[in-house]
């Protein structure tokens, strides 16, 4: 008998009824406006089972950032419980979860454990508080007198366990307050603490959306158009109808739809479908034309983000110009898990099985599309196989579509991409020109920086362009720029943006802006350091004077990877600092060039992100980081021809591979500041650290990504 490895998957057990403590600590704008209409609404739960388990149910998906680990340790911190019976599992949809920043519910940004530290905290102190009352009921004496360790409450030779008394403490009024631990109190939080999804992964036990299975369902897999701007002109399904295997063939707002039996079927099925697309209007993008378009805008001020100083003034001034242009392309996503989408229809209700990010915005698409309330869409969440923000689509696309497939085909639909359907099929990291013109004073540092970015605006594809983009400028295509601390020590500068309407369609990418701005920035740091003959730490550190949280970085970076000191022959070291979503990364890499090909043997970072709350799991974001990031610098393009993406897979749309993963050396610096995200701020220094060791191996200076040495 053959039995898969999923074929192993066990059944999960019940959890017994227990302690049910609902938790929501709101921003105090909207606590003081919520007080007079009664308390706040539930906002995510825990559950203390008799059997003393805890169970955690997160609003935030797990994608392979450590966020069951991280947010349960936030609770698990505050109850005292014991750690071994945590079992974190992800909520459903609902109001009640949204994220309190963003107003709907979303995992992004680097924000789920930053936005919930507090709040989460809380959960526990209040569930502990209640525990302990109904356990000093029992004994007749003051919950003072009362002690908490490892989910065993005790007075003297007394002791109950959390599972004892859940359903007593139930039926207490839980606390107007609770007082959180200081840090220094603290007996989780800041430990390193072993994943808790590791051991059902490593097993196959946990499930993933391409995993979802049930009695009568059937696979799709879609003919989408070859080049973005293309329309379906016609179709012909005979010789798809013919493949065995195959049902049905419906038509979807943009291609058709092969519905089968199973994957192969359905993938046969489209292979064999006879159809007839227009062309893009206008051609189509072609990379070559795209980027002199781009250049073309770059001669003149965009959209104003930043205006400060007389900036031709102190141009005109200047012991020395520069007038440098980097650019950078379309990025695919390539979570390893494609995308997929299982949808069921049962009369006016439905249930979506996704990996998703934006449970929001699908359930809103999907009753858009069906014609039924919101809250008649349950969406069943399983582990992410990787996201990077491909996932948290504005248009919740691959939801939407296998919604459509559904309703067409009349039975439940699991929709498949396939690899080339994932990498061709958009929604991707927008391609960027930025023209970079420096003004100097006669010891090389700057006194007018003049910086027009030219790019999609990923704002401008979301309902929120409204209320976010600002005189023409979305923030998340400047930030890194505007928000520059280099910037601070220049007199006089100009940020401004073009943001041209194109058929691409984009969305956020892991580290979104900063992907593209800190290698701008870092990049022409280094080269106005070079150009002034001064030590490139040293020249950065002399702008940094009144940033001493990036200063401290640098310098750890340095002197923790060796800067200043010799190096073996053939190899030289580069580095950069950036800010991105509350934290500072500071990287010294180490590089190689053999016969044109770079190679990067060490990357030591210095993180400074406020809080670590488990280090383990922040080593593991950076090690992460740098390996994604990598890809995109060493090999990360797409190439459009007449609106068509010309790679297909990872054997032309490459991926590090691991052997060529350099070491990784993290240090982390608790600096008190507010606590920042950690799973995207390592990907934005690498490029142009990289980029700037490479200089001093070859004296070129490489401005376009991926880099490629002549």
């Amino acid at each position: 008998m053959n039995v898969s490895r999923r074929g192993l998957l066990q059944a999960a057990g019940s959890v017994a009824a227990g302690l049910v403590i609902p938790f929501y600590a709101a921003p105090a704008r909207i606590a003081r406006a919520a007080a007079a209409s009664g308390p706040p609404p539930v906002n995510a739960f825990l559950r203390i089972a008799t059997d003393d388990t805890v169970s955690i149910v997160l609003s935030h998906v797990e994608m392979g950032q450590s966020i069951w680990t991280g947010m349960s340790m936030l609770v698990a911190e505050e109850l005292d419980c014991d750690w071994s019976k945590v079992r974190p599992e992800h909520s459903g949809v609902a109001p009640v979860y949204n994220h309190t920043r963003f107003g709907f519910q979303i995992t992004g940004g680097s924000s789920s454990t930053n936005s919930e530290f507090e709040r989460y905290r809380t959960v526990g102190a209040t569930a502990k508080d209640m525990l302990v009352r109904a356990a000093a009921a029992r004994w007749k004496v003051s919950p003072a007198r009362c002690t908490v360790s490892k989910g065993v409450i005790s007075h003297g030779a007394k002791t109950l366990t959390f599972g004892q008394v859940a359903e007593d403490a139930m039926k207490l009024k839980p606390p107007a307050s609770v007082r959180l631990k200081a840090p220094e109190d603290w007996k989780l939080l800041g430990t390193i603490v072993k994943r808790l999804d590791t051991p059902e992964k490593i097993t196959g036990k946990a499930v993933f959306g391409m995993d979802i299975s049930f009695p009568g369902l059937r696979t799709a897999v879609v003919a989408r158009p070859p080049a973005f701007g293309a329309k379906l002109v016609r179709y012909d399904a005979a010789a798809a109808l013919a493949i065995p295997g195959v049902e049905k063939v419906v038509p979807t707002d943009h291609g058709v739809a092969v519905v089968a039996k199973h994957f192969w079927a359905a993938k046969l099925g489209r292979d064999a479908l006879s159809l007839t697309w227009s062309k893009p209007e206008g051609g189509g993008i072609t990379d070559a034309t795209l980027l002199a378009d781009f250049a073309a805008r770059a001669r003149k001020p965009g959209a104003v983000a930043l205006d400060t100083g007389k900036v031709e003034a102190a141009m005109g001034a200047a012991a020395a110009r520069y007038d440098v242009q980097y650019d950078v392309p379309y990025l695919a996503h390539a979570p390893m898990e494609p995308l997929n989408c299982t949808i069921k229809i049962e009369g006016n209700r439905c249930d979506v099985w996704s990996g998703t990010q934006g449970l929001t915005l699908d359930r809103m698409s999907v009753a858009r599309v069906l014609g039924i309330p919101p809250e008649n869409v349950e969406i069943h969440v399983p582990f992410l196989g990787g996201a990077f923000g491909r996932r948290g689509t504005q248009t919740s696309d691959f939801v939407t579509e296998a919604a459509l497939v559904a309703k067409a085909a009349g039975v439940p639909v699991k929709v498949v991409w396939t690899r080339e359907d994932d990498i061709r099929g958009g929604y991707y990291r927008p391609a960027f020109l930025h023209r970079v013109q420096v003004g100097v004073d006669k010891s090389g540092m700057p006194i007018a920086w003049d910086h027009v970015l030219v790019g999609q605006s990923i704002l401008s594809q979301t309902p929120l362009f409204e209320k976010l983009v600002k005189n023409g400028v979305d923030e998340s295509s400047v930030e890194g720029v505007q928000d520059s601390p280099y910037l601070e020590a220049v007199p006089a500068k100009r940020v401004s943006l073009h943001s041209p309407k194109l058929a691409v369609p984009i969305s956020w990418f892991r580290a979104v802006g900063h992907t593209h701005t800190a290698f701008a920035m870092e990049s022409m740091l280094d080269e106005l350091a070079h150009a002034a003959g001064k030590d490139p730490l040293a020249y950065r550190l002399a702008l940094l004077e009144k940033k001493p949280r990036h200063a401290t970085a640098l310098k750890l970076a340095a002197e923790k990877g060796g800067w200043g000191t010799p190096l073996p022959p053939g190899r030289a070291h580069g580095m950069a600092v950036h800010e991105a979503f509350g934290s500072i990364v500071a990287q010294l890499v180490e590089v190689s060039v053999e016969r044109r090909t770079i190679h990067v043997h060490r990357v030591t970072c210095a993180v400074d992100c406020g809080t670590a709350v488990n280090p383990l799991a922040l080593e593991a974001q950076i090690q992460g980081s740098v390996a994604y990031a990598l890809s995109s610098i060493l090999y990360g393009k797409l190439t459009f021809v007449d609106g068509q993406v010309q790679e297909s897979n990872f054997h032309d749309y490459k991926t590090l591979r691991m052997f060529e993963m350099p070491q990784v050396a993290v240090h982390v610096i608790s600096s008190g500041a507010p606590m920042g995200g950690i799973g995207e701020p390592a990907c934005a220094p690498l490029a142009p650290a990289v980029a700037n060791a490479v200089f001093v191996l070859t004296k070129q200076r490489l401005r376009t990504l991926p880099l490629r040495i002549a």
